[in-house]
């Protein structure tokens, strides 16, 4: 098997542009489709809605074919041949329910898929003296191998990635609600799952909730702190019976947050959009607020949404120069690139990257020209129009070289278009480079989030999970769905 080094190499660089540094109302959004109904109907074109159900279809697909039958274990990326993504299983585990929804495979299909991978992580080795291990303390190493399911190479324990399958489990204990054999073990191994997770072993600088742990060098020097997307993680954490953390988790997270301007919105900074969409996928953000969004008169959903805009306003801006950018093509996040030097483009230097988490905002302006069609999937819910338009005319402009089977590849840049030797995808002289890969964490909130945005389904599901409930509410959210909720999950 091989693998792609600059992808491991930019874990830490991932996890820093996550960390901080030490040192007027919501908007209302998509409501919930009824069932046979479509919320996007009246608010973008036919002709869109039609393409947003076959990219959808297709990242499903991408899941569903490339992700292993028996084990569930989905490979960080394809083509090329890659490890298992722990990240990537969440969003594989959340695309069996929309799977079973719209009709792609059968309800019982998609529940003994979602079965067959929560048993398999279930009964994984949890170790933390074996250094092949799966996990160790409930949680996840970020790798595995696609054969064995053990620890890729030296790779760390990750608590976000182990949060991103633990939530694609929770969806599927909420929607697979039947009395079968294969719905209900969906429902108890979850539960193992989520029960034996020992988030305050993961505090090793109480409250804050730390990055990673390997066996070789123990906890990383890092926190989580500030915007980003580990919002999932803390909400997880705080929602715990087995192994309860103290509500100052929450406060640990947020007093690294900044507020700030950029294109003409005022919001809560980070550049990369995953940091505003990951969280999104399982938890309907819409009326509900914690403290400072209440201090700031809006709500999480509002602020992706500004972020969003800010990032589009910024292309049409186009304030390096790069090619095409504009209202048809916009959208940074963490995505592939195709190389690592400088080249002189046009009489101008200009420095380009591989694997990176690119973004635009007030804190940090990250670009080399590498657009990645997920920033604008990944943002369906809060800017409908704006993201089908965009996504329409990458298809129209690039899609002979950005599409296939499983949809848009994961990135393209039209800026870097005359021949030069790169190491991953290709260049297509006049046209720009192009990957060749789809990434499991970039398909994933495609997916996700054209359904939330057409019918609300994973926001709706999840908001009958007592886990999520019970962690917004210790982390001191309150309104609007979740007032509603069942008052003893607290």
């Amino acid at each position: 098997m091989t693998s792609r080094p600059h992808r491991i190499a930019s874990l830490l660089i991932l996890a820093l542009a996550a960390v901080a540094s030490p040192s007027p109302g919501a908007a209302a959004g998509p409501a919930a489709a009824p069932a046979g109904e479509d919320a996007l109907r009246g608010v973008i074109p036919g002709a869109q809605i039609a393409f947003l159900d076959s990219l959808e279809r297709s990242a499903f697909r991408w899941f569903w074919e490339l992700s292993d039958s028996t084990t569930g274990l989905t490979p960080d990326r394809a083509p090329t041949p890659s490890f298992a993504s722990v990240g990537a299983m969440g969003f594989a585990l959340t695309a069996c329910p929309i799977g079973a929804e719209r009709g792609w495979v059968t309800r019982a299909a998609a529940a003994e898929r979602a079965r067959r991978t929560l048993r398999f992580m279930a009964r994984a080795s949890q170790d933390s003296t074996d250094h092949a291990a799966t996990g160790a303390q409930g949680f996840f190493y970020h790798f595995l191998d696609m054969k064995t399911g053990r620890r890729f190479e030296k790779i760390e324990l990750s608590t976000i990635d182990t949060a991103l399958m633990l939530a694609g489990a929770l969806f599927c204990q909420a929607y697979f609600d039947g009395s079968g054999v294969a719905e209900r073990e969906v429902r108890a191994w979850t539960d193992t799952l989520m029960n034996r997770v020992d988030w305050r072993w993961a505090q090793p600088r109480p409250p804050a909730m730390v990055l990673g742990w390997s066996p070789e060098e123990g906890f990383l020097p890092y926190d989580w702190g500030g915007l980003n997307e580990t919002i999932i993680l803390h909400i997880l954490a705080l929602g715990s019976n087995t192994h309860r953390v103290a509500p100052g988790l929450w406060s640990a997270y947020t007093r690294h947050y900044r507020w700030g301007s950029f294109e003409g919105q005022q919001m809560l900074g980070f550049a990369p959009l995953f940091g505003h969409q990951y969280s999104h996928v399982w938890i309907d953000f819409r009326g509900i607020r914690d403290d400072f969004m209440r201090a700031h008169d809006l709500d999480y959903f509002e602020n992706s949404r500004r972020a969003t805009l800010a990032q589009r306003a910024y292309a049409i801006a186009n304030p390096s120069g790069l090619r095409g950018y504009g209202e048809r093509l916009w959208g940074l996040t963490a995505c592939d690139g195709p190389i690592d030097t400088t080249f002189i483009v046009a009489g101008r230097q200009r420095e380009f990257f591989s694997y990176s988490a690119r973004g635009a905002s007030f804190t940090r302006v990250h670009d080399d020209g590498t657009i990645c069609p997920a920033a604008a999937a990944g943002s369906m819910p809060f800017t409908p129009r704006e993201s089908a338009e965009v996504l329409m005319a990458m298809r129209a402009d690039y899609g002979t070289w950005a599409m296939n089977r499983y949809g848009f590849v994961d990135a393209f840049n039209p800026t870097l278009d005359f021949a030069a030797r790169v190491p991953y995808g290709r260049v297509v002289v006049g046209r720009g480079w192009f990957d060749v890969d789809q990434l499991g964490i970039d398909q994933g909130p495609i997916l996700a989030m054209i359904e939330n945005a057409r019918s609300g389904l994973i926001w709706r599901t999840m908001r009958r999970n007592p886990f999520i409930v019970r962690g917004l509410r210790r982390a001191g959210f309150q309104g609007g769905w979740l007032d509603a909720a069942p008052a003893d999950w607290k």
